[in-house]
């Protein structure tokens, strides 16, 4: 029995401009359709940062401008990145689908993630987005528009906006009727567009969902089998970069609060990704997360590489 499988994109696989991404999402779509043409049920997940950025910097130079262009509000610019995102993955998949004769239907699905409004991250904005600007152009924005804005290694001020915790997926039945249809089906991409939940409303709120932790979500709700989060290497390492480094095949929960605890993953990489892909399984027995590289899902699924965490 295959598996069904949430696969988390890093942003390697997508590049910084839309030329960028329209070629590098082609070898994406590669080892993508491997795994589906494998037999495995599968789900994609993406980051946007870069994307999300660019669109934003855009209408922000807009609506400055003599052109009267309105203000775009940041869940929209998410909303913007997770269709034209989509878009070009989901034209590549089905192109290399086709090509190896797989008539199986690819869909992306904007969707939003519910947030809790008094998810701790509302008090500590700590995700930088946009561009870079001077102290008086930050003063500015400050004043005008109530942004937090911080200095970001000397290279100027950025603004920052809080980072909250994946709570429900809004568009879940819809993700889930389709997976059943036997589409594959592009969702939560850059997170989601964070959501908090009034009655009946859903409310966009200026924040950024770490995509691992929406894919970790997303995997949970679906009751996946596995939840890949892909990166730029093909394992885990402890000691990155040292001469004691050390790549790791397999961790237990156990092992990855040791780790965590002795400082071993960069808050702004590998952190968040151990992390979700703890929650993950540890949510049910049975599941697993595997932290591998894209050309290599394959092969990790298969239990020949990558790095597989496991519950206690």
């Amino acid at each position: 029995m295959k598996d069904k499988i949430v696969v988390a994109l890093g942003g390697n696989a997508l590049g910084k401009s839309p030329l960028e991404q329209l070629e590098l999402v082609k070898l994406t779509a590669k080892p993508i359709v491997d795994l589906i043409a494998d037999g495995h049920e599968v789900v994609l997940a993406h980051g946007n940062g870069p994307q999300v950025g660019m669109i934003n910097l855009a209408m922000s130079t807009a609506a400055g401008s003599e052109a009267g262009t309105p203000e775009m509000p940041f869940p929209e610019c998410g909303a913007m990145s997770q269709g034209y995102i989509g878009y070009h993955l989901q034209n590549a998949i089905r192109e290399e689908l086709l090509n190896r004769d797989l008539q199986i239907p690819v869909a992306t699905v904007i969707t939003q993630v519910i947030v809790d409004k008094d998810d701790p991250a509302f008090k500590n904005p700590t995700k930088p987005i946009g561009a870079f600007y001077s102290k008086e152009e930050a003063d500015e924005l400050i004043k005008t528009k109530g942004f937090v804005m911080i200095e970001d290694a000397g290279r100027g001020y950025r603004r920052v906006v809080p980072s909250p915790l994946p709570v429900d997926v809004a568009e879940k039945e819809t993700v889930m009727a389709l997976v059943e249809k036997n589409h594959v089906v592009i969702s939560v991409g850059g997170g989601g567009i964070p959501v908090i939940q009034e009655g009946n409303k859903l409310i966009g709120v200026p924040a950024v969902i770490d995509k691992d932790f929406a894919s970790s979500k997303l995997a949970e709700i679906l009751d996946a089998d596995y939840l890949i989060i892909l990166t730029a290497v093909e394992k885990v390492a402890v000691n990155f970069g040292k001469e004691d480094e050390k790549w790791l095949s397999e961790l237990s929960i156990a092992d990855c609060n040791k780790y965590i605890e002795e400082g071993h993953f960069a808050p702004g990489s590998m952190l968040p990704k151990v992390k979700a892909a703890m929650a993950f399984a540890e949510s049910k027995p049975g599941r697993k997360s595997l932290i591998t590289s894209l050309e290599k899902a394959a092969e990790g699924i298969a239990g020949k590489t990558g790095t597989v965490i496991v519950a206690n």
